[in-house]
């Protein structure tokens, strides 16, 4: 359920300070366990603050791309169920991953030469990005909002590769002073905040975490790092809140947790991202992006899509289009199909029934079968989809736009 936290935090023009005593109105950052006389509390001032000294803890700036370099770098998840869920995309997408030996980090994909695979942590896939040791990765947008910490040099190519669903989410107590907590601004308006006594919220994502509190107006909060278990804080009395990733939400409601009206964070699933630099500057980067991302829509588009087929009399094209489209489940992609069926009538060759195609959702395959028949549809057939390519992506537009091309 949790994941873990980012090294540094990035709130410029916010205030690290090592001191235990916050400024006033201060989101403040600390260790969830104390450990010895080095472990600090840092503390995270507003925006007004920012006239003092800051200490910047941004990541180091993208490094110039290695000359010695001429391969392409694809970061893969390394374990656990994404890792799975991308391994399984890619080969439905015809890019099966080959790793010859399964201790190793390293594989490739031979239909797409010269693409080195990467086996990482998706945390270090990021960074790596950032770094420029990796062009190309797959990654949850959460990993990406918080590790990236707004690095312009990053782009998200396809941004819903529809699995990886999760939601970054603030969720507090049920009972006890939050009995009639129910949204965000109840949260932000509770008299119990104050310099003194913030509110201490547990988390993995605290560049995101604290970024998000301190734009809805949260003054008195102070952030501890956890990354295992955070819904057991409260209930240990070492937190007053988590920001968490949250699924189906049973973890929470099992915890005596809730999640309140205005505290969803972000909405995540998995993505394709690259950097900037690799793209415009590394031989084979964008090539090999927009075949990734030609096969990755074509493979998208048609998932949960089915052919329909079926034969239908009638006394020309138009008669039986104008039937076919009267249905709502028969509009297909831009429109039906509609072919004639040659048969041979008394030693003549003749038309006495037509064929159509229609590409229809596969939750409403027997709405379709059944408006078919009612207008004299037969001999129906249903087909599973691979692919659908289409025009040129909005996209793959969109990334050459970005990219100044």
């Amino acid at each position: 359920m949790s994941a873990m936290m980012g090294a540094r935090l990035d709130l410029a023009p916010f205030l690290l300070s090592p001191s235990p005593s916050p400024p006033s109105s201060a989101l403040r950052l600390r260790p969830s366990t104390p450990s010895s006389a080095a472990a600090r509390t840092r503390s995270v001032a507003p925006r007004a603050a920012a006239a003092a000294t800051a200490v910047s803890a941004k990541p180091a700036a993208a490094a110039p791309l290695s000359a010695d370099r001429s391969v392409v770098r694809l970061g893969l998840p390394s374990k656990g169920r994404m890792a799975e869920l991308t391994l399984s995309l890619l080969k439905s997408c015809q890019l099966s991953v080959r790793q010859l030996n399964p201790r190793q980090y390293t594989a490739d994909i031979p239909q797409v030469p010269n693409l080195e695979v990467w086996f990482q942590r998706p945390t270090d896939i990021v960074r790596k990005l950032c770094s420029g040791d990796l062009d190309l990765g797959i990654v949850g947008y959460d990993i990406i909002s918080e590790y990236a910490q707004g690095n312009d040099d990053l782009v998200i190519i396809h941004d819903a590769l529809d699995f990886g669903h999760c939601r970054l989410s603030l969720a507090v107590p049920k009972e006890g002073i939050f009995d009639s907590i129910d949204t965000l601004e109840d949260l932000l308006n509770m008299p119990q905040w104050t310099e003194e006594r913030p509110m201490r919220v547990v988390t993995g994502f605290g560049y995101v975490g604290a970024k998000f509190l301190e734009e809805k107006g949260f003054k008195h909060v102070s952030f501890l790092a956890g990354d295992g278990a955070l819904e057991s804080y409260p209930a240990m009395g070492m937190a007053d809140a988590i920001v968490d990733l949250v699924s189906s939400g049973t973890t929470l409601r099992e915890n005596n947790l809730k999640e309140i009206e205005g505290g969803v964070i972000l909405e995540s699933q998995a993505t394709l991202v690259a950097s900037k630099k690799s793209l415009n500057r590394r031989e084979g980067v964008l090539e090999i992006s927009h075949e990734m991302l030609e096969r990755l829509e074509a493979h998208l588009t048609a998932s949960g899509k089915i052919m329909v087929t079926a034969n239908m009399r009638g006394n020309s094209a138009e008669e039986v289009a104008e039937r076919v489209l009267s249905q709502t489940s028969l509009c297909g992609l831009q429109g039906p199909t509609i072919s004639p069926v040659y048969c041979t009538l008394d030693g003549n060759v003749a038309v006495d029934y037509y064929a159509i195609n229609v590409v229809v959702p596969q939750k409403s395959l027997y709405k379709s079968i059944q408006q078919l028949r009612s207008i004299g549809g037969s001999g129906v057939l249903v087909s599973k989809l691979t692919y659908i390519f289409d025009e040129e992506t909005p996209r793959w537009r969109k990334l050459l736009s970005e990219l100044g091309m």
